[in-house]
């Protein structure tokens, strides 16, 4: 079992930034974000593989929002620029040891998530 811990949410004007950082009480494992808004279902953002630290994206975030991680590997961040109200929503972390190439987008094949924080931007 591994536990995550994110911060970083808050209120933002459109146009403004926020940075995400999500802690995993252990290591080896793929992380990434997804995001929920009320009344939709959850929806894939970005990853991080474990192994070659490989990043993913959704298109809808694809040039905004930048996904990374420490030398540990252990806390990945998000850096989301160019925020639109469209990106107000719970953010939540996730991580799995051994998720597929071909499952990274898809939120049932991960194990384990984080208690989410609110983003919130402001047109």
């Amino acid at each position: 079992q591994v536990q995550l811990s994110e911060s970083g949410g808050g209120l933002v004007q459109a146009g403004g930034s926020l940075r995400l950082s999500c802690t995993a009480s252990g290591s080896g494992y793929t992380m990434g974000w997804f995001r929920q808004s009320p009344g939709k279902e959850r929806e894939f953002v970005a990853v991080i593989r474990w192994s070659g630290g490989h990043t993913y994206y959704a298109n809808s975030v694809k040039g905004r929002f930048v996904i990374s991680r420490d030398s540990a590997k252990t806390t990945v961040y998000l850096q989301m620029n160019s925020l639109k109200p469209e990106d107000t929503a719970v953010y939540y972390c996730v991580a799995d040891r051994s998720i597929i190439l071909s499952s990274l987008s898809l939120a049932s094949q991960y194990d384990f998530w984080g208690q989410g924080t609110q983003v919130t931007v402001s047109s």
